[in-house]
């Protein structure tokens, strides 16, 4: 194995020794140099041993004496300087698997790599990594992990990712927690599968490997309309996402028990699902699983009231001419939405927001999120409306370079076909506010 240098920085310790860009590192210190993490780690001394080759097959070495921690010099095509590890596992709950037919390509790769687990904090299932590369992790001290745990049932385990190597996910997390490793645990509950007994066995598991276990979310699996000839799973009911708040509310009270912490969490869709309020605000400690939609409704309702707080209203828009704004938002954050708007125009009689719910069609099935809404969707559901002034969509809607939806759709077309300004807003309390004000109302 080798990693190539892309560039060399000019004046540099690795210039002046003269290594050139193309060289490829073989090893440092006479250890083998993989990825990111074997190079950052052996560069870290003060004396270096570096075996290189050349594009003509030829082997050299260069020693470089330098301060502890400090850079030489070398550029790298990408940061993990390798391909990006797949998933190997097909799972039954697989988003996707789940995915329409013509969508861009890059969409449908599944990644299952620790390295980006650390790097970007997505969840990994450890299916593909052995004893050798935890104990890497170990020994580079790549903390905190997130881990797709799922189930701890071994044979369950097997069943729902359709490997029969995964079932051993106990062993491998504990031998991350035994060197100290901090681990972020996932569950993706599917109904009548990994819940009820099973989620709490789960969770008595995970009660074991305390205080390594920093948090650990519980999370319903998506369901798009995309499922033929895939494993048969349900949606959650309202009655369902009761059950699974309360076997959390139970589990809380035990992991407080052990070590003042909460530690586990229901998504917000649950809360949704079952018609029951988000928790409030302390309830969720440092926000541990907020990528996961955990928590995500409270803290922006908060932040919108905090805002609003600090404002001036009532009089300030009578001066002015009165502002009207749409927004577009999926099914799930609809009420949330529509409630905090209806604060903004309570403080503030010249505002008008209309809060459209945009019914996701394009996934179909049970995707709920804004998230995942589509340029088409969007356009059907919104078309010939009068908006107003502007047209407020979440900024997560929009992918790869922050200008496109998930379908293609760019900004700019969305604008020429509803004939409306879009505003991307941002998932802070503040940016809403602002979005709706426009340039109006005073701190």
């Amino acid at each position: 194995m080798y990693i190539a240098c892309k560039n060399i920085k000019c004046k540099s310790l690795a210039d002046k020794a003269g290594i050139k860009a193309g060289d490829k590192i073989i090893s440092i210190n006479g250890a083998e140099i993989n990825d990111v993490f074997d190079y950052d780690f052996y560069t870290t001394e003060s004396e270096i041993d570096i075996v290189l080759q050349r594009d003509s097959g030829k082997e050299y070495n260069v020693h470089i004496s330098k301060e502890q921690y400090e850079d030489i010099g070398i550029e790298f095509e990408t940061y993990m300087m390798d391909c990006e590890k797949s998933c190997r596992n097909k799972c039954i709950f697989c988003f996707i698997d789940q995915l329409p037919r013509g969508m861009r390509e890059n969409l449908y790769f599944k990644d299952d790599d620790t390295r980006l687990s650390f790097l970007t904090g997505s969840y990994v299932t450890l299916t593909n990594v052995d004893d050798k590369e935890l104990e890497r992790i170990v020994k580079y001290k790549l903390s905190p992990i997130n881990i797709s745990v799922q189930t701890t049932n071994p044979e369950l385990r097997i069943k729902m990712l359709n490997n029969r190597f995964a079932g051993d996910i106990l062993r491998k997390i504990r031998i991350l927690t035994a060197g100290n490793i901090q681990v972020n645990c996932q569950i993706v509950l599917c109904k009548g599968i990994n819940d009820g007994g099973e989620l709490e066995r789960s969770l008595g598991d995970l009660l074991t490997l305390i205080p390594h276990i920093n948090s650990i979310s519980v999370v319903p699996v998506g369901l798009t309309g995309h499922r033929e000839g895939l494993y048969p799973l349900e949606p959650f009911t309202k009655e369902d996402a009761d059950d699974v708040i309360k076997i959390i509310d139970k589990w809380q009270d035990i992991f407080l028990a052990h070590m003042q912490s909460r530690v586990v969490y229901a998504a917000d869709e649950f809360y949704v699902k079952a018609e029951k309020p988000v928790p409030e605000y302390g309830y969720y400690e440092e926000f541990p699983q907020l990528e996961n939609g955990v928590g995500m409704l409270r803290i922006l309702e908060d932040e919108v009231k905090e805002e609003l707080n600090g404002r001036k209203g009532r009089k300030i828009f009578f001066r002015r001419k009165q502002r009207r704004v749409t927004v577009a938002t999926g099914e799930c954050a609809f009420e949330t939405i529509k409630r905090l708007a209806d604060m903004i125009t309570e403080k503030f009689p010249g505002v008008s927001v209309n809060v459209v719910c945009v019914k996701n069609k394009f996934f179909g099935g049970e995707v709920t999120v804004a998230g995942l809404l589509t340029g088409k969707d969007i356009i059907e559901s919104l078309e010939n409306m009068d908006m107003g002034d502007a047209l407020l969509l979440s900024n997560d809607m929009f992918k790869d370079d922050g200008n496109r939806t998930l379908d293609g759709v760019s900004t700019e077309e969305l604008e020429n076909k509803l004939a409306i300004k879009i505003i991307k807003v941002y998932n802070s309390g503040k940016d809403f506010v602002n979005a709706i004000l426009g340039s109006g109302g005073t701190k």
